[in-house]
C-alpha cells in the first residue's frame, strides 16, 4: 500500500487541491484509493459527499485514529493512500509523515509560504526523514523560467528536494471540488489534467522505487 502525506505550515497551499487530484488520477489508473481526511475543516470529506463516484474513498478521522484507520485500509485492500492534514498542526503532520512513504508539500512561490518551511524540515526530523518533496502550486502557465527559479530557490536556500513537476495557477483547480470533481474530471484534456497525471507518474515512481514493489 502507497502512502502520501501532505503537509504544510500555512493554510491556501494546496495540500487538499493535490491530494484528491492524485487520489483521481490513482483511480483512473485502476488501483484502489483512499483520502484519509485529518483536517478538521474536513474539505476533502464535504467533497467527497458531492460525488458519485466510490473511488477514492475517502474517510475522516482524528490524528490519534490514524493508524487503526491505515490499518483497516489495508486490510481493506487499499492500493494508493493521501493523508491530508490541516495546517498549523505539527502533531498531524508528524504523525501523516511518519505513517507515509513519501510527504508532499504544495506552496505557492510566495514569501510567506517559503517562510514555513524551515519549520517543516525540524518537523520531519522528528518524524525520522521520511522523502519529502516540495511540489510549487500557482505558478503561471507561461512562467517557465520562473518556475525553475523558484525550484532552484527552494533547494539551494531551503535545502528541500523540489518535484519536477509543478501546478499552474488555472481556474478549474477552484472550480472542479464544488462540482465533488478534480480538475481532471472536469476537463480531462486540459493543462491541469496533464500537470497532475505527470505529478502521479513523478509519485509512483518514487514511491516504487522506495517501497520495491507492489502496492
Amino acid at each position: 500500500m502507497y502512502t502520501i502525506a501532505m503537509i504544510g505550515q500555512k493554510g491556501g497551499g494546496g495540500k487538499t487541491t493535490t491530494g484528491t487530484g492524485l487520489a483521481v488520477q490513482a483511480a483512473k489508473s485502476g488501483l484502489a484509493s483512499l483520502i484519509i481526511d485529518l483536517d478538521p475543516q474536513a474539505n476533502a470529506a464535504n467533497w467527497k459527499d458531492r460525488r458519485e463516484v466510490d473511488n477514492p474513498a475517502v474517510v475522516s478521522a482524528h490524528v490519534s485514529r490514524l493508524k487503526p484507520t491505515l490499518d483497516a485500509a489495508r486490510q481493506h485492500g487499499a492500493d494508493f493512500v493521501v493523508i491530508d492534514t490541516p495546517a498549523k498542526s505539527d502533531s498531524a503532520a508528524i504523525e501523516a509523515a511518519r505513517a507515509a512513504n513519501l510527504v508532499l508539500i504544495p506552496v505557492w512561490p510566495q514569501i510567506y509560504h517559503y517562510e514555513g518551511l524551515p519549520a517543516l524540515q525540524d518537523l520531519l526530523r522528528v518524524a525520522s526523514n521520511v522523502p519529502a518533496y516540495v511540489v510549487l502550486n500557482g505558478l503561471h502557465h507561461q512562467a517557465t523560467i520562473q518556475a525553475d527559479k523558484a525550484k532552484a530557490m527552494v533547494k539551494d536556500i531551503y535545502n528541500f528536494l523540489v518535484c519536477p513537476v509543478h501546478l499552474c495557477d488555472r481556474g478549474i483547480y477552484a472550480d472542479a471540488p464544488a462540482l465533488g470533481k478534480s480538475a481532471q474530471e472536469v476537463d480531462p484534456q486540459g493543462g491541469a489534467a496533464d500537470e497532475l497525471e505527470r505529478l502521479y507518474v513523478f509519485v509512483l515512481q518514487h514511491l516504487k522505487g522506495v517501497t520495491h514493489g507492489k502496492p
